[in-house]
C-alpha cells in the first residue's frame, strides 16, 4: 500500500530516479498556519549531500505545494506536492539490471511484481522517505495547536553506545548525535573507508502528549507506532519503553507505580493497553547497516545464474542517521492521526463539537 493513515492519510508516488517524488496529504483539518520555513528546513535536515557522513547524491529537495494551501492556511482539502530530483547518476546502476543486490528489495519487488527498477532501487529506495519527511512537517503543525512535540537523536553506532542522551546536542550534530559523537563519526568514517557500512540505533521522545490516545485493541497506539518505525527502510527492530528488558525484569521492577502526582516511573514508555498516559512515548528503533557497500559479493542474476559483482553509485555508510528524522516524522503522523480519531470516541466530544 502507498497510503498510510486513518483519518490524517498521506499516499506517497515516485521513485529514486523518477522525475519526481511527492505526496497528498488528506485530512488535515482547516485553519492550521502553514509555517513553510519548519517545512523545508525539516527537509534539509535529512536531505542528502550534506556532508561526508552521508550521500554524496546532492538534492535540493525543495518542496512545492500545488493545492490544499491558502493565504499561508489549510483548507481542508487535500495538500499535494512534489519535490523534483535533480541529481540521479542512473547509469551508475546499468551492471544491476540483470541482478539482484544482496540484502536489497531488489528480489523481492521482482518476485512480488515480475519487472522493476534497477536505478537506485526505484520505488524501495529511501529516497521516498524525503515525503515522509514533509508530511510528518504538516503533522507537527496539528500537534503545535496542543504543543506536543517529538524528537530523536542517534543514540547508537556499531558497537558505541551512549550512556547518557543529550537532545540539545543532536541538534546541532552532524549526525544528530545524542552523545559520544566523535567516536560514532570515527566509526561511521572507518566504515566508509573500508567500503562498508555499520548500523545505527534512534532514539524517540514525544513529550505533551495527550492522555486516551490509541484506538483499543486492532489500532493500538503502540502497535501503530511500531508499524510506521518498522515500516522505514532498514528498521529491524522496536521498542517502547523498556521494550526488551521488560522480558528480563520482575513485575514489581516493571510496574509503573502511581500516587496523588501521578505516575512514579515510565517503565511503559508512556502506553498502556495501547492508550496513552500523558507521559513522554519512549521509542527505540534499530536501523541495519546500509547494504549498499563497495566490496566484491555474490548474488544471483535473473536466470538464477551465480555471479560476482562490485556496486557502484553513492550511498550513505550509516543509514540510521538521516533516518532519525524519518522516524520523528513517522511518530508525528501516528499521533497526529490519534488526535482526531479520539475525537469519536466520547458522545460528551461529539456534542461539543457541534454545541449551538
Amino acid at each position: 500500500m502507498n497510503t498510510f493513515g486513518t483519518r490524517l492519510k498521506f499516499t506517497s508516488f515516485g521513485e529514486s530516479h523518477a522525475l519526481a517524488i511527492g505526496g497528498v496529504i488528506d485530512g488535515l483539518p482547516a485553519g492550521i498556519k502553514i509555517d513553510f520555513d519548519f517545512l523545508q528546513n525539516e527537509l534539509d535536515r535529512r536531505r542528502p549531500g550534506k556532508n561526508k557522513f552521508s550521500t554524496a547524491r546532492d538534492e535540493a529537495d525543495k518542496i512545492e505545494i500545488f493545492s490544499g494551501v491558502f493565504n499561508g492556511f489549510s483548507t481542508g482539502t487535500p495538500i499535494g506536492f512534489a519535490i523534483f530530483n535533480q541529481n540521479q547518476k542512473s547509469n551508475d546502476y546499468e551492471n544491476l539490471r540483470e541482478i539482484f543486490r544482496p540484502a536489497h528489495a531488489d528480489f523481492t519487488y521482482f518476485s512480488k511484481f515480475g519487472i522493476r527498477d534497477h536505478r537506485g532501487g526505484g520505488r524501495a529506495s529511501a529516497r521516498e522517505t524525503a515525503v515522509r519527511v514533509a508530511c510528518g512537517a504538516f503533522a507537527q503543525m496539528l500537534l503545535n495547536e496542543f504543543d506536543i512535540s517529538v524528537k530523536s537523536g542517534v543514540f547508537s553506532v556499531g558497537s558505541v553506545v551512549c550512556d547518557s542522551f543529550d537532545f540539545d546536542l543532536a541538534l546541532n550534530s552532524e549526525i544528530f548525535s545524542l552523545g559520544k559523537e566523535d567516536e560514532m563519526k570515527a566509526l561511521i568514517m572507518k566504515a566508509r573507508g573500508e567500503h562498508d557500512s555499520v548500523g545505527a540505533g534512534v532514539l524517540s521522545v514525544a513529550s505533551g502528549v495527550l492522555k486516551g490516545l490509541g484506538e483499543v485493541l486492532y489500532d493500538r497506539l503502540d502497535a501503530r507506532l511500531a508499524a510506521a518505525l518498522m515500516g522505514i527502510n532498514g528498521v529491524k527492530a522496536v521498542e517502547i519503553g523498556e521494550g526488551v528488558r521488560a522480558s528480563q525484569l520482575f513485575g514489581s521492577q516493571n510496574n509503573d507505580e502511581m500516587d496523588k502526582n501521578g505516575f512514579l516511573s515510565n517503565h511503559a514508555g508512556g502506553i498502556l493497553g495501547g492508550i496513552s498516559t500523558g507521559q513522554d512515548i519512549v521509542l527505540r528503533s534499530y536501523f541495519k547497516p546500509t547494504p549498499s557497500i563497495f566490496k566484491p559479493q555474490r548474488t544471483l542474476n535473473l536466470n538464477g545464474e551465480s555471479v560476482s559483482f562490485e556496486l557502484r553509485g553513492r550511498h550513505d555508510p550509516c543509514i540510521g542517521v538521516r533516518g532519525s528524522v524519518v522516524a520523528t516524522a513517522m511518530i508525528r503522523l501516528v499521533l497526529a492521526d490519534m488526535l482526531l480519531l479520539n475525537l469519536s470516541s466520547n458522545i460528551n466530544t461529539i456534542k461539543k463539537a457541534y454545541a449551538k
